[in-house]
């Protein structure tokens, strides 16, 4: 997310199926809330099985769009149902 945000900033613009619903906010101010999303994605990334962190990479990935939030929100998904399948 943050490599494809901080191209689209640059310029280069990759267009996906999978797009933010901020995506109708100004195109420079949609790139610099998904570099952040994408740093928080990072910094939660280590901390995925706990149900709160799955949550909001859940979340930051639906509202950080593209591939990129298309990955952290699966991944979000796969730590939800791991750590639901570890306590059942």
């Amino acid at each position: 997310m943050i490599v494809f945000s901080g191209l689209a900033l640059l310029g280069f613009i990759f267009t996906v199926p999978f797009r933010s619903p901020l995506a109708n906010v100004n195109e420079a101010g949609h790139n610099l809330i998904a570099l952040v999303l994408g740093i928080v994605a990072i910094i939660g990334a280590k901390y995925v099985k706990k149900l709160e962190w799955a949550i909001v990479l859940i979340i930051v990935g639906y509202f950080g769009g593209g591939i990129g939030g298309l990955l952290v929100l699966i991944g979000g998904i796969l730590g939800l149902v791991s750590r639901l399948i570890k306590y059942t």
